[in-house]
């Protein structure tokens, strides 16, 4: 059941927030400036590369894996980029011994997982290491792989780790990883050994790596328009906070269009499609909901069919007001369509006059633009959708540049789901 009257109370919304994801989202600028001075502390302002790397891989898995999709995506062409997921292994399990102890325990999935380099990995490639506990055997051995292939390698690890310690025996760089909301709250009903990740994770992983990027030439992106993503997820935690009220908070009403909704989530681009699989991720993780993900324009073609189906919505469903008291339970399709509406690089300061982005200097490590879909594909969405009385929304970005736009989108998406969750009695953080 949806209880859409707790949106509009901020006191009921922080008592029902137990594990204190709200805070933990208000969080994420703060945890962008602390990785970015603690991988500056670390040795990552002083380190003096020769040459770009021939090829970048990046290894994890969860929040490390979409952190390598948005490093890719906003990586242009400077150099291939390639995420290296996790496979199954089968180790001996410590939850099979008795006398386990709770560490074990969560840890118990990770032991599961290994990674492999590509063959041909050598001395003119970078290798990325991210995770949020750095207790992870399989990351660990692949720090063992990259020295006997003599290619340079950096972690993003908290401080003492095992991984990090495996970075230095191997001549690494390790870079602390912190979040300023600090560990997770267990879940309740879930596996213990499953692992588990606040969502700031996310930017305390992405904000280093892209410092580490753009030190080595792998991206354009300074410190500075960093520190402005910070500054553009405090600006977001104040629109899209508790305290916000609903008929002017994006988040809030993105929670209720979506209450009895299967999403499909269509994107418009590379960058676009990383944030519609966190969002489909957020949604599972922190409201128990489905969504279905896809990207422009093979969506068009591999997802039409589920149009089809029985779950289209009624005429009035994007009506605000309506009264949903009386509606039934089943889920409809709705499609969101995440992308980044472009604007001119001229736009108005706070005195209203004009004024230009500054140029690029190096064409070398210009990130290239994300590939937009012909004007028809986004219309033809919206025939589709209309054809099939399927309702559809646009969650857009008119941010200059293509960081901005992602961490405005995140930001939005984050913070929808974890109101959908809390207003939910299916939530898995209800008791």
């Amino acid at each position: 059941m949806f209880e859409e009257w707790l949106l509009d109370d901020p006191d009921a919304l922080v008592r029902a927030d137990e594990a204190g994801l709200l805070l933990d989202l208000a969080s994420a600028g703060a945890t962008v400036r602390r990785a970015l001075r603690l991988a500056d502390e670390a040795g990552l302002g002083r380190l003096r590369p020769e040459g770009r790397p021939r090829a970048v891989l990046v290894a994890g898995h969860a929040t490390a894996v979409l952190v390598g999709e948005l490093l890719a995506a906003l990586g242009g062409t400077a150099c291939p980029i390639t995420v290296l997921g996790p496979t199954l292994a089968d180790p001996e399990h410590p939850s099979d011994r008795p006398g386990a102890s709770s560490t074990e325990l969560r840890s118990d999935f990770t032991l599961s997982l290994d990674w492999t380099l590509p063959g041909w990995v050598g001395p003119s490639d970078l290798l990325l290491v991210l995770s949020s506990s750095g207790t992870e055997p399989g990351l660990i051995a692949l720090a063992q792989q990259a020295y006997t292939r003599g290619c340079s390698f950096v972690s993003v690890a908290p401080a003492g780790s095992p991984l990090a310690g495996a970075t230095l025996q191997v001549r690494g760089l390790p870079l602390p990883f912190e979040t300023a909301g600090g560990a997770p709250e267990p879940v309740p009903g879930l596996e213990r050994d499953l692992p588990q990740e606040t969502p700031s994770t996310l930017w305390g992983l992405l904000a280093p790596a892209l410092a580490l990027a753009d030190r080595v030439g792998i991206v354009s992106i300074p410190v500075s328009s960093l520190q402005s993503a910070a500054d553009q997820l405090d600006e977001m935690a104040v629109r899209c906070g508790p305290s916000a009220d609903t008929y002017s908070n994006p988040a809030k009403g993105l929670a209720i269009h979506l209450d009895g909704m299967l999403p499909l989530l269509w994107s418009d681009s590379t960058g676009t499609a990383a944030v519609a699989r966190r969002f489909a991720a957020m949604l599972a993780a922190e409201a128990a909901r489905p969504a279905v993900a896809g990207m422009l324009p093979d969506a068009l073609i591999s997802q039409h069919g589920l149009l089809r189906g029985g779950l289209g919505a009624d005429a009035g469903e994007d009506d605000f007001f309506r009264d949903r008291t009386e509606e039934p339970d089943a889920l409809r399709y709705k499609v969101l369509l995440l992308r980044r509406i472009r604007r001119p690089a001229e736009a108005q300061d706070g005195t209203g006059a004009a004024h230009q982005a500054e140029p690029r200097t190096d064409p070398d490590t210009v990130p290239a633009p994300e590939p937009q879909p012909l004007p028809h594909a986004v219309a033809r969405v919206h025939r589709l959708a209309a054809d099939h009385q399927i309702g559809v929304q646009e969650l857009t970005s008119a941010q200059p540049d293509a960081l901005g736009a992602l961490t405005e989108l995140l930001a939005l998406t984050d913070f929808a789901a974890v109101y959908l969750g809390l207003a939910s009695s299916t939530s898995p953080r209800v008791h």
